[in-house]
């Protein structure tokens, strides 16, 4: 599915109001709900093992991913498996990517998929080496049954994308797999496919969402990143949907005026988003309150890309500066761990394939 592009310039922020307060209140509501869809006991297990019974895996498969509600979230896809997601900050982490990872929690999102398995925060240094990430993925994928996705601020930006060319093959020999639990890469370029059984090449891997938070051209200059000059917004078709999120004015990533563009080489569905002139480069990643106010949290549940600029709503004291990107990424991260989960649901029911 492909959605046009569109822009949104929200009024004015107002001034904070009651945050403590409506955090207390809005984490007992979301707390409350989600208990009250997760601790149903399984009738008959399903075939294919993925843990699940048949029912709710009917009720998975039943899903429209591009219209997926707080209900469903609540009360299907909350008991299905989940693709992780890492969170890679920027070059100079004064705001890390774990807010918008307590974002996507406090939306629905599972807690333990957001996690780094390095120091359990929520959040990836965007000084990793991109091959070894890469490895990672492969690693969760024959594991999981899920490719995870990648969101990146600024710098992290760019390494998300540069592990969409390692996926490619573009940077020469194919990355070894990784092991995360001991930090070591393995003695293999291969993997065993958690939907088909089969062994196959970690190159070629297609990650299913990639978002990118205020990545510009300037920083790879001033860092001597010479090699993704040329690729930086040339996407490869290692991922499936892609958004590149950009503001016009941004000297810290090079816009004077005008947004990054991206564009996809071959397949890969991209698509460019420019924010609110009221946005601001290092706090795009603050985004939690957005899920905690009532008004705002309905907003972002009711957004779909690319059905004309939304009415911003008017009775929350929020700065809507950041509901954009925020709504915007959620409507993508829900509608692929959709995706994600009736693929691994029809592909071991087709074949009965264990984890690895």
């Amino acid at each position: 599915m492909r959605f046009p592009e569109w822009r949104l310039d929200p009024p004015a922020p107002k001034a904070a109001w009651a945050a403590a307060v409506r955090r207390a209140a809005a984490v007992a509501l979301v707390a409350s709900a989600m208990a009250a869809g997760a601790h149903a006991a399984p009738d008959q297990a399903a075939p294919g093992g993925t843990g699940l019974d048949v029912a709710t895996e009917e009720r998975i498969l039943a899903l429209d991913p591009e219209r997926i509600s707080e209900q469903d979230v609540r009360e299907v896809l909350s008991r299905s498996p989940a693709p992780r997601i890492i969170n890679l900050q920027g070059s100079l982490p004064v705001v890390t990517m774990a807010p918008f990872a307590e974002f996507l929690v406090a939306m629905g999102y599972p807690r333990e998929q957001l996690r780094n398995p390095e120091d359990g925060s929520f959040t990836y240094s965007s000084f990793v080496d991109a091959r070894r990430l890469a490895g990672t993925l492969a690693w969760y994928y024959e594991r999981e049954g899920m490719m995870p996705m990648l969101i990146g601020h600024s710098q992290g930006g760019m390494i998300a994308i540069r592990v969409l060319y390692e996926l490619a093959g573009d940077f020469g020999d194919s990355p070894p797999v990784w092991s995360p639990r001991r930090d070591a890469p393995e003695d293999r370029t291969t993997i065993v496919d958690p939907l088909s059984g089969e062994q196959r090449p970690v190159i070629g891997l297609q990650v299913p969402y990639v978002a990118v938070l205020a990545t510009g051209m300037l920083p790879r200059f001033l860092l001597g990143q010479w090699t993704m000059l040329p690729r930086l917004h040339a996407i490869p078709d290692t991922v499936e949907e892609f958004t590149g999120f950009s503001l016009e004015w941004d000297p810290i990533a090079g816009n004077f005026g005008a947004a990054g563009i991206y564009r996809a080489i071959g397949t890969a569905q991209v698509r460019n988003v420019t924010l609110p002139a009221t946005a601001g480069h290092l706090t795009l990643p603050l985004a939690e309150e957005l899920a905690l106010d009532p008004v705002t949290r309905a907003w972002i549940n009711r957004y779909v890309p690319g059905t004309g600029s939304p009415e911003l709503p008017t009775d929350t004291r929020l700065d809507l500066a950041n509901l954009l990107h925020a709504a915007d990424i959620w409507y993508s991260v829900k509608r692929h761990w959709c995706l994600e989960a009736q693929h691994l649901i029809r592909a071991r029911r087709s074949h009965d394939v264990p984890l690895q």
